[in-house]
């Protein structure tokens, strides 16, 4: 097996919404906020690279929407899907399984895109795409908390597109998937969020996703205001980390911009990051 790190580009949101009842001078001293409350975030995809297989792990929020979108998010940085995929050697057509971890904006946007006649059409011609089928039927009937973040233009083509496979089981761990990876369930952030926990060159790595969106992120009470069970999110956040701790696992950031890859520790207020790493570095030594 071998990993690639796809930073598929970065984007900003609301820092409130991202840490909930957390006040701003706690949040502020690990992600810092610009003039309009908003935090830097990063859509960080990896690649699994298996035998034949080619399996991309979420891709990014993608490019088709009007700027008047965008312009909510402060798009920032030089970090592109297409871009990512060329510096690792690979093309879209290349991939094989494109695994959704949850169907919000900025973790499946990038895998429709819009043709210039206007055609919505798979972004990845040649797999297969991967949902939780609990989740899908979510996203369907989205809550009026969510329905935001579940947008039709890159749900709705995935089914059209005849890609589209259900990975189904109430877990919350699901081991024999046909995936060269283990998934966690997890229901807090969202109906049956699934995250990989992979075995790579002798080290377990947890893809953490929005269960821990960034390193600020890691204090169990730091949840954030998106999520539609927060409590739940509370005691899965506690179990997780636990896990991790025990298994001497490192955690995958997502969405921080600043940390691809960090080790934990417990101390007196809990357990927190001990040392961040540069993937490819911390891998290639």
């Amino acid at each position: 097996m071998q990993l690639y790190v796809i930073e598929a580009g970065n984007f900003k949101l609301d820092g409130g919404a991202m840490f909930g009842v957390v006040p701003k001078p706690l949040w502020e001293k690990t992600n810092p906020a610009d003039e309009k409350n908003r935090i830097e975030m990063a859509t960080r995809s990896l690649l699994v690279e298996d035998g034949n297989r080619l399996i991309l792990i979420d891709t990014g929020m993608g490019n088709k929407q009007e700027d008047k979108f965008f312009s909510h998010y402060g798009l920032w940085g030089d970090y592109s899907l297409d871009s990512s995929l060329e510096k690792a050697g690979f093309h879209k057509n290349d991939i094989t399984d494109v695994f959704f971890t949850h169907l919000h904006f900025d973790h499946c946007g990038g895998a429709i895109n819009r043709s210039k006649n206007g055609i919505l059409e798979p972004a990845f011609k040649n797999a297969k795409f991967w949902v939780h089928k609990s989740h899908w039927k979510w996203a369907l009937n989205p809550n009026p908390r969510e329905k935001a973040s579940f947008l039709t233009e890159n749900i709705l083509p995935i089914q059209e597109s005849g890609q589209l496979n259900f990975i189904t089981g109430n877990g919350p761990l699901l081991e024999e998937t046909g995936l060269p990876f283990s998934i966690l369930l997890i229901d807090g952030h969202t109906e049956k969020q699934m995250l990989p926990l992979l075995n790579y060159k002798g080290k377990k790595l947890f893809y953490a996703a929005d269960l821990i969106p960034t390193v600020g992120h890691i204090p169990i009470p730091y949840i954030m205001g998106y999520d539609t069970r927060p409590l739940l999110t509370l005691e899965e956040k506690k179990g997780f980390l636990e896990r991790a701790l025990f298994e001497d696992a490192l955690l995958f950031l997502e969405h921080d911009p600043k940390h691809q890859l960090v080790s934990l520790k417990q101390t007196e207020k809990g357990v927190r990051m001990n040392t961040h790493f540069n993937f490819d570095s911390y891998f290639t030594n």
